[in-house]
């Protein structure tokens, strides 16, 4: 299999890869390696969720979605979560815990996005790093659900965070 650097940079690669179809033709994919991502569900004592909305340059919308970032080289994706948490929201959590891990586009991508579920939230001090202004956005969980469902979150990490969590949550209930 060969490969070919198209772009590389901070976060992403661009990579032409040849493979051997099942026609026994070659074929070009494009590939991108992008950094892994970690996401986290922050939820209040009274079931009210933390979203961020932020403007996204690459779909040219503010999106409403779960604090989420780049895992950094060395850092763990836990460590991030947490740290995304305090740096767009301007909270810390006592407990995290994991889960759902999955591909954000495996047909061309590479990032792997690791959620957290966040509880025990305390008020800490924000360190946002971004250009764009960044809103939190406090809701109960059983309307951000509604939303999903509704198709007014569009974002796919915040999309899957929220349905797991919320499955979690009504099979304690059973």
């Amino acid at each position: 299999m060969n490969e070919r650097t198209v772009y590389a940079g901070r976060v992403a690669t661009l990579k032409l890869v040849d493979i051997v179809g099942s026609d026994r033709a070659l074929h070009v994919r494009e590939v991108v390696e992008h950094a892994p991502g970690a996401a986290i569900v922050a939820v209040d004592t009274d079931a009210t969720v933390l979203l961020v909305r932020q403007h996204r340059p690459a779909v040219g919308a503010h999106v409403l979605e779960l604090p989420a970032g780049i895992v950094e080289p060395g850092e763990e994706p836990i460590d991030c979560a947490r740290r995304e948490l305090q740096e767009e929201t301007g909270f810390s959590a006592d407990r995290v815990e994991p889960l759902a891990v999955f591909y954000s586009s495996p047909g061309f991508c590479t990032e792997v996005l690791h959620v957290f579920a966040a509880h025990g939230l305390r008020q800490a001090e924000a360190h946002a790093d971004e250009v764009e202004p960044i809103d939190v956005v406090r809701m109960p969980l059983e309307s951000a659900i509604e939303q999903v469902l509704s198709g007014e979150v569009s974002d796919a990490k915040t999309i899957t965070g929220l349905l797991a969590y919320w499955r979690i949550t009504q099979s304690r209930r059973t």
